[in-house]
């Protein structure tokens, strides 16, 4: 009996101990978990994963997701997936287009301040249908699907811009509306600002490449620093 108390502390003990290093990890220790992750994911040879009822149990507890991630709502994008991650380690805010509202910047301040999850990802993806139909758009759009319209035409436009085929203004679009919401996250939440210039948070743009699986680095706190062609 003795023996087994010991046991079920050491189990509490190192569950907490797991809970607390997950939430002590800085935005650069973050960002590479997830593009190891990555990796993975593109090798097909994902990582095993802890699903059990005690993994689940252990999660009652709380969380600390090791970072947020803001991406569109294409039933071909799943953060979990494409990041090799685990029940628990990610934070995912989804819409159409991967567009921002205050529901969304909320949910992020939560993420960030409460959870002090340090990294936020916002992941367009190529062929994305949302841009494509603000990019195909004539005149003023209406109903709540054009509200996603809206919100992506500044992106549309600027790339509309720099001219090329429709491809070409498609793909750049895509692009341009992920930096375009990590500019407005950053503008219109103090509290993520703060968070960044005292260095808790990272934040991070990039576009889901849906053929390779690869995750393609655009900018990171809203400074282009990485950009591949493809």
């Amino acid at each position: 009996m003795f023996r087994k108390k010991r046991f079920l502390c050491l189990i509490l003990i190192l569950s907490f101990v797991s809970l607390v290093s997950a939430g002590a990890m800085n935005g650069e220790e973050a960002f590479n978990k997830l593009m190891d992750g990555n990796k993975r994911f593109i090798s097909g040879k994902p990582a095993i994963k802890d699903i059990s009822s005690d993994k689940r149990k252990e999660l009652l507890k709380g969380q600390s997701p090791s970072a947020v991630i803001v991406t569109c709502s294409d039933s071909r994008v799943s953060p979990e997936l494409i990041f090799d991650q685990e029940l628990g380690d990610v934070f995912i805010i989804r819409t159409a287009g991967n567009v921002l509202d205050s529901v969304a910047l909320g949910s992020m301040e939560y993420a960030a301040e409460h959870l002090h999850t340090p990294l936020v990802v916002f992941m367009g993806h190529e062929k994305c249908g949302a841009v494509a139909a603000a990019v195909d758009a004539k005149g003023e759009p209406e109903g709540n699907i054009g509200e996603i319209v809206k919100k992506i035409m500044p992106a549309v436009n600027k790339a509309k811009e720099r001219g090329g085929s429709k491809e070409e203004i498609l793909n750049n679009a895509i692009k341009e509306n992920v930096l375009l919401s990590q500019k407005y996250a950053i503008e219109k939440s103090p509290m993520l600002k703060h968070l960044i210039e005292s260095g808790k948070l990272k934040t991070v743009s990039s576009i889901y490449h849906l053929g390779s699986g690869e995750v393609e680095i655009l900018s990171k706190d809203s400074k282009t620093t990485e950009h591949k062609g493809h």
